[in-house]
Parts: C-alpha cells; sequence; structure tokens
C-alpha cells in the first residue's frame, strides 16, 4: 500500500519553512508521495481561537529560540524576521496560484518566498518588497499579481484551508500520513516512523 504525506503550510511561519526543508527528502527517503497543501494560517486561527506564539512575548522568545535549535540541527539557514508577523493572505494565493497554474514552478516558487521571509528577514507585508523579492528570483510582477486576483486561485485556496480545518489542523505546519495528525516541525520524526512498512 502506497503511502502518502499531507503537508499544511503557511510561508508566514517559521516552523513551516523548516519543515519545508526535510519534509521532501522524508517522503522520498520512505517512497511516498507527498502532497503540498498551501492554507491561510491566519485564517485558522480565527476559525479555531488558535494564535501565533508571538501573542505571548515570553513565550514567542522561547520559540524562536527553540527554532534556531531545530535550525541547527537540520541545517537549515533561519533568521528572525522583525516584521514578524507577516500578513500572508496575497503570498499563499500567489503560492497556491503557481501550484495550480505553474506546477513545475511551484517548489522553487514557494521556496523563494520561504527564503525571503525566514532567510532574508524582508518585509514582505510591504507589497513593493515583495514583488522586488519575487522578480529577483526570476518571477514577474505581473505573473504573480495575476495569479493573487485569479478567482479559481482564491477559492483553491479557501478549499484547501477549510479542508485543513475540517481535518482538525488548527496550526502549522501540520502533516497527516492516514488518519495520523502531526503538528509542527518538531514531530517530522514520528511522521517519518508512520511511514515505515507495518
Amino acid at each position: 500500500m502506497s503511502k502518502q504525506v499531507d503537508f499544511f503550510f503557511d510561508v508566514g511561519s517559521p516552523a513551516s519553512w523548516l519543515a519545508w526543508a526535510q519534509i521532501g527528502a522524508i517522503a522520498r527517503d520512505a517512497g511516498a508521495t507527498l502532497s503540498h497543501k498551501p492554507m491561510l494560517l491566519g485564517a485558522v486561527f480565527q476559525a479555531t481561537g488558535n494564535a501565533s506564539p508571538a501573542v505571548v512575548p515570553a513565550k514567542g522568545q522561547y520559540t524562536f529560540v527553540d527554532l534556531d535549535r531545530f535550525a541547527r540541527r537540520y541545517g537549515v539557514p533561519l533568521q528572525r524576521n522583525p516584521h514578524f508577523p507577516i500578513n500572508t493572505l496575497g503570498l499563499m494565493r500567489a503560492v497556491t496560484g503557481m501550484q495550480l497554474r505553474h506546477p513545475e514552478q511551484f517548489e522553487a516558487f514557494t521556496q523563494a518566498v520561504f527564503e525571503a521571509i525566514w532567510v532574508r528577514s524582508l518585509n514582505l507585508n510591504d507589497p513593493q518588497i515583495a514583488a522586488g523579492a519575487l522578480a529577483a528570483a526570476g518571477y514577474a510582477p505581473d505573473l504573480v499579481l495575476g495569479l493573487m486576483n485569479d478567482p479559481e486561485v482564491k477559492a483553491r485556496l479557501k478549499a484547501v484551508t477549510d479542508e485543513a480545518l475540517q481535518r482538525g489542523v488548527f496550526g502549522a505546519p501540520t502533516m497527516f500520513v492516514g488518519d495520523q495528525m502531526f503538528w509542527g516541525q518538531d514531530r517530522l520524526d514520528w511522521v517519518r516512523e508512520a511511514l515505515q512498512p507495518a
């Protein structure tokens, strides 16, 4: 029986960035299919009553210390973004649109967005900075803007976010192997274990 990992994420989540950098290799090593599920974390927070750890200053400070530890363990670059939190509505529409309209560019585009936020610490809340960062990565601003405004793309992002909520997601990243749910980039070992043959 083939295995599949469903990977729900939002580019505004540093934990999603750390998991994104690992999940592809985990799936490949297990011979599993990886299904990327870009969702809108802000909508998930609103629907579930959850919130970013950053809203509790002491917890937010500790969370980034912990993320730094995992980044070093994984060998993944991570910089705290002084503009966090990032409003990711437009960015997640662009990511979803790339997946829907230009799937061959989806992973490279998403990687570029993640790196702009969590490696280069850019203020992607600023549309001009976001456009400049994506243009520098080789993506025409008109293309990205078109994806953000595409009604089918907007509907897809909403549908995947609704799917996440229906499946019990309350934060990002969240991974599923069958009916098993794993929340957080610190649960990747459990994902790896769930993909092993019975």
